[in-house]
């Protein structure tokens, strides 16, 4: 029984790749890990872990950079997401938003069952189609979910875990602020180089 790491992209993980000697490609078994490189986006993901994903792991590690709407949360710092949301998932009614279970039609937010002992902050993020950049259109999201951090994939590695019930974790390593697109205020490569310093560590541990 083994841990399957999930990232988005090779680049997310690249440290951790060079550090355990590990040939690049989309899907990597090692002796006490798995790593599965899914594509950007739920779709790609929910698809990715379909092939993939069975009752051999008795963990899902779903890791990545990430959005953050909480200016309390410091650039480069890595968080476990506690609970995401589908935040697109539903229907327009004007200028009302419905969501999926006020529709009738089933969950949009998941939550891992899964016991740990990580000193990371604990925080509430959302899985989008489209990251925000507009300022109109952050602030309804706000209002609608009150999300902390957001990405493309979380929501959809916690649904297809829990229907195999598979334990799973969500760190993101938070790369900028959602606000107006400025690139020139993001910090990807410490996110990168904290997420991964934080994964080796994790990885180290559970394979003593």
């Amino acid at each position: 029984m083994k841990t399957l790491v999930v990232a988005a992209t090779q680049a997310e993980i690249a440290p951790t790749l060079a550090h355990f000697g590990i040939a690049s490609n989309n899907f990597i078994e090692t002796e006490n890990f798995d790593l599965l490189i899914t594509g950007v986006g739920m779709v790609a993901t929910a698809f990715a872990l379909g092939q993939k994903l069975n009752n051999k792991y008795t963990l899902v590690l779903n890791v990545g950079i990430a959005g953050s709407f909480d200016r309390e949360i410091s650039l480069g710092e890595v968080v476990n997401i506690t609970h995401d949301t589908f935040a697109e998932l539903g229907a327009e009614d004007h200028d009302n938003f419905i969501t999926l279970p006020q529709l009738g039609f089933g969950e949009n937010s998941f939550s891992p069952t899964t016991e740990t002992a990580l000193t990371l902050r604990e925080v509430k993020g959302i899985t989008v189609n489209k990251v925000h950049g507009n300022a109109q259109s952050i602030e309804k999201t706000i209002q609608l979910h009150q999300p902390q951090t957001e990405s493309m994939e979380g929501a959809a590695v916690f649904y297809a875990c829990q229907q195999l019930n598979i334990p799973v974790l969500q760190i993101r390593s938070i790369s900028n602020y959602v606000e107006p697109r400025n690139r020139e205020s993001w910090k990807i490569g410490l996110a990168v180089k904290n997420l991964n310093d934080w994964l080796i560590g994790f990885i180290n541990k559970s394979s003593n």
